[in-house]
């Protein structure tokens, strides 16, 4: 009936894919201090859940801004993002891509 999926603690950077199906992609991520993920555009409709820490977003052309633990952010498909942890407490979020990217239009 129901299915389990697991998750990492990782005192280095982290980033695993815990689930790839249709309905959605979820991906959870470890950043310290200093570290990034690379510039990419969003590939389906994004849900950061920061449940550690902060990363700062820079979206598109606008402005870098950052966001603490206990934020969910939307980020629409088709999006220029540069993720990062610049603080020196370890970031640890997961990622919701719905609908999954292969079925995203």
């Amino acid at each position: 009936m129901e299915k389990v999926y697991s998750f990492n603690q990782s005192d280095s950077k982290l980033i695993e894919k815990i689930l790839d199906d249709d309905v959605a992609m979820i991906n959870h991520m470890i950043l310290n201090q200093g570290e990034a993920l690379p510039l990419h555009d969003s590939n389906s409709n994004v849900y950061m859940i920061i449940v550690r820490g902060a990363v700062t977003a820079q979206l598109g052309e606008n402005p870098a801004k950052r966001y603490e633990h206990g934020n969910i952010l939307n980020i629409p498909g088709k999006i220029k993002m540069n993720i990062s942890n610049e603080d020196a407490e370890q970031a640890e979020f997961f990622v919701v891509k719905a609908p999954s990217p292969r079925l995203y239009q």
